[in-house]
């Protein structure tokens, strides 16, 4: 299976599968000096984890990160970065029955017939577990975007369901299981949530990411832009079927004199772009928005088939997120705070030794 890295100066590979012994990734090109420690990784990797509340699947692991390379009296030394994640709570008993049958909505019908094998338990590589070690990897992007740069990057859920924020604040974001905004909603969000578990079924989500500090200069013209590489980025999570830069969609009911961003000696008066322009960074705050769809593990009965091509019914039980919207907040940063890191190396790279050209606005 080709297709398990990205990044060009700043690269990860991800392995491994969800019921097997272990995740795991490597991350390459990371500058040499920059402390690391396995407790750098705990609190993205806790924030990511199933278990933390009754709204998420009731799988219990340790995330406990090893380092197994490219680490010396605790910092980076500049070669590969080898990380590890033991697997202590799969039970691959749980999908038996779904060996021979595939689940709408799900990868099982398209792995099968690109490599004519697959792995049913819990769909193998294309569960959302394999993004334990993206949320790993960029832990160390976070680390050296805030101490080389400033650069802040945080998430937070934004719609649940037909469910919006009335209000918003930073701070009530890591305080509810959520990653809600507004903490008065809190309890609607747990009835709402409640009554979905209850019925077997599930609802998709809206995910928002801004990256604060990002510099003007970052991303490349035409074939390197930086919205495209974040929508790329972005897009390869699980179940993600929409992929927002600033306004998004909005931007087709907006006439041009409302949506482009006047500059002022003061600074922008709108961020409708996104904090890009022409795929290059503005110094404005970086936003994206993603769209997760419902999962399709759910306890409602579904038509399907057989690998004989005869007509099945399928109900999934086991462990599942009844939206993993609420889990996708550490992801999306993931993306972000990985395509950030390595666009800035690259424009390092390239551009280090360009100095001002213009005023800078903010």
């Amino acid at each position: 299976m080709s297709s398990n890295s990205f990044g060009k100066l700043f690269t990860v590979t991800t392995f491994g599968e969800s019921h097997g012994p272990a995740i795991g990734c490597v991350v390459d090109g990371c500058p040499p000096g920059l402390a690391l420690a396995a407790d750098d990784f705990a609190a993205d990797l806790a924030r990511r984890a199933t278990g933390r509340s009754r709204y998420t699947s009731q799988r219990h692991e340790a995330d406990a990160i090893e380092i197994l390379s490219g680490v010396y009296a605790g910092r980076t030394t500049g070669t590969p970065i080898a990380l590890l994640v033991r697997n202590v709570d799969a039970r691959p008993k749980d999908y038996a029955a779904l060996a021979d049958t595939f689940r709408p909505g799900h990868a099982d019908y398209t792995y099968w017939h690109k490599y004519g094998i697959r792995d049913p338990r819990g769909g193998g590589r294309s569960s959302a577990r394999e993004t334990t070690m993206r949320v790993a990897a960029a832990a160390i992007a976070k680390k050296w975007l805030a101490e080389r740069h400033g650069v802040r990057v945080r998430g937070h859920l934004a719609q649940i369901g037909e469910l919006l924020p009335r209000a918003f604040d930073w701070d009530a974001v890591e305080r509810n299981p959520f990653f809600w905004p507004d903490a008065a909603m809190v309890p609607q969000l747990e009835t709402y949530m409640d009554a979905l578990r209850k019925a077997g079924d599930s609802v998709g989500a809206r995910v928002t990411v801004v990256a604060d500090g990002v510099p003007p200069g970052w991303g490349e013209p035409v074939y390197g832009k930086l919205d495209a590489e974040l929508a790329a980025a972005l897009m390869s999570i699980n179940a993600v079927k929409g992929v927002e830069i600033g306004a998004g969609f909005a931007a087709v009911a907006q006439k041009g004199s409302a949506h482009r961003d006047e500059i002022t000696p003061e600074g922008f008066l709108s961020n409708h772009a996104g904090g890009i322009l022409g795929g290059i960074s503005s110094g404005q705050p970086v936003v994206a928005s993603i769209a997760l769809k419902p999962t399709s593990s759910i306890l409602v009965p579904g038509r399907s088939v057989n690998l004989a091509g005869e007509p099945a019914e399928v109900v999934t039980k086991g462990r599942h997120d009844p939206c993993v919207g609420i889990r996708a907040t550490p992801i999306a940063e993931a993306m972000v705070a990985l395509v950030l890191m390595d666009q800035a190396l690259r424009h390092r790279a390239q551009c280090g030794d360009v100095g001002p050209v213009a005023p800078r606005v903010a």
